[in-house]
């Protein structure tokens, strides 16, 4: 949904890699026998209808939640790569799963600095709308991980 709000090249470019990501995580999973969440379906709703609802918020309200959102997985990814960075094994996937992640994360920060640029902070109640959405994805995360 806020890729209408967005420059149509900056739009498609994010959904291009976020096509990507999903992808690649999925060949990953495969890949490596690693159980998708039971949540997936759960969480495609749940971010949809998230952008949907920010959206008819206003631009500014969907880019606070593009921030908002991306600030969390940027997060989340620097998370991983320290819990890789403990690993003991010389396993020669985790090299080639470093750079996937780093490079996932680049392109979430890029979508942030996108959504600040197209005038995030200008929301009204940014604040809040950046902590309820940035705790809920911290709690999707969480349960993600678990379930």
């Amino acid at each position: 949904m806020t890729i209408v709000y967005l420059n149509v090249t900056y739009g498609q470019d994010m959904w291009e890699q976020e096509k990507k990501h999903l992808a690649v995580m999925g060949k990953l999973q495969l890949q490596h026998n690693v159980r998708p969440t039971v949540l997936s379906e759960v969480a495609k709703v749940a971010g949809f209808g998230l952008g949907a609802v920010t959206a008819l918020l206003g631009k500014e309200a969907a880019m606070a939640c593009t921030e908002a959102v991306e600030t969390v997985i940027g997060e989340h990814y620097d998370d991983q790569l320290e819990e890789l960075e403990l690993f003991s094994s010389e396993h020669p996937s985790l090299p080639l799963l470093k750079d996937v992640i780093r490079e996932f994360r680049d392109d979430e920060l890029e979508h942030l600095d996108i959504a600040v640029e197209n005038f995030s902070q200008r929301a009204p109640a940014h604040a809040l709308l950046s902590s309820v959405v940035g705790g809920g994805c911290k709690i999707a995360i969480e349960l993600c991980k678990r379930i």
